[in-house]
């Protein structure tokens, strides 16, 4: 075989099936919209549906509703008719794929739903099909050419029922406003998790956090600084950040400390800080670029203030302990 052709005919497929995306856009009609505000309404959950490779395009699409807070699953047809259908309930909502939509095994999942009067959106490409005349609301997919050499392979026609599926998700979330950080409350873990997280996430705050009156001695600052174990001490002085003690600086000055001298000719003045919201990484790449070990957190409009109030400290530890890099 000449491998010289793997590219050329990858391409042909990529190009055929970029052409018949496109014809997603007759598809954004009334039916659409209707079935955007059926799931906005929606009491109970968004239930998925398919048979084969469509019934794998709607356990994705579901997945993609879950994590954005619309409660949803996907329900095999098959296995409904064994028990499962009875976790579809009167306010629910059916999303049903199906290019052909005369699939035998929707069926009775369709006699079901149409029985208990559970609303189903009918996603197919045939007018005629079983599960179009069965829906509520009706979206009706283009026709297609198939991607591959025989022209009979789903490939173009499941890339546009997953596009019309992702659609449908992001119209819900813009309509409900969902934002990074109500993502962020889904996806804890992995790594969109983690690249969300901002400085407010991962700070030490409260009694955690290591300060001391600018008055105190050495004796009082080096007691506090071994208790948090974070190997720094914040100074503050009338509610203000007034500097900060490293366990670095106490060791370059030891020599030369006095138990009982001021404070201020220790301190870093001027700590790096940054604010509530900056993303972690971002904190992390300051870090690197600094050469510190630790940052000062403070709100948003303190930032570019002289004066500020310290809300937070991130330490290294805590920010590899999340995972971020």
């Amino acid at each position: 075989m000449n491998r010289s052709n793997y590219i050329s005919i990858a391409k042909k497929s990529a190009d055929i099936q970029i052409k018949e995306l496109k014809k997603v856009k007759k598809i954004f009609n009334s039916s659409f919209v209707k079935a955007v505000d059926l799931i906005l309404n929606c009491k109970g959950k968004i239930i998925f549906a398919g048979v084969g490779k469509s019934g794998l395009i709607a356990r994705k699409i579901s997945s993609t509703f879950s994590s954005v807070g619309i409660p949803s699953f996907f329900c095999n047809p098959s296995e409904a008719l064994h028990g499962d259908m009875g976790q579809i309930e009167k306010k629910d909502i059916l999303i049903i794929f199906s290019y052909s939509g005369n699939t035998a095994e929707l069926t009775n999942m369709l006699r079901y739903a149409n029985r208990y009067r559970i609303k189903i959106i009918g996603i197919a490409s045939k007018l005629e099909s079983i599960l179009i005349k069965a829906s509520d609301v009706k979206i009706l997919l283009p026709k297609v050419k198939e991607a591959d050499i025989t022209g009979m392979v789903p490939t173009s026609s499941t890339s546009i029922s997953l596009l019309l599926g992702d659609c449908l998700a992001t119209t819900a979330m813009h309509q409900r406003k969902f934002s990074k950080e109500k993502f962020k409350v889904f996806h804890p873990g992995g790594n969109i998790g983690k690249s969300l997280l901002l400085a407010k996430d991962i700070m030490i705050t409260g009694k955690n956090m290591p300060i001391v009156d600018h008055k105190k001695k050495f004796k009082e600052v080096l007691k506090i600084m071994n208790q948090k174990k974070i190997g720094v001490v914040v100074i503050i002085k009338n509610k203000f950040i007034n500097g900060l003690l490293t366990d670095g600086d106490l060791r370059r000055e030891l020599k030369s400390l006095n138990k009982g001298e001021d404070l201020n000719k220790y301190m870093t003045k001027n700590p790096y800080s940054v604010n509530l919201n900056m993303p972690a990484s971002k904190a992390l790449a300051i870090m690197n670029e600094k050469r510190v070990t630790s940052l000062l957190v403070v709100s948003d409009q303190d930032l570019k203030k002289k004066n500020k109030k310290l809300k937070g400290i991130i330490h290294i530890h805590s920010l590899l302990q999340s995972g971020i890099k």
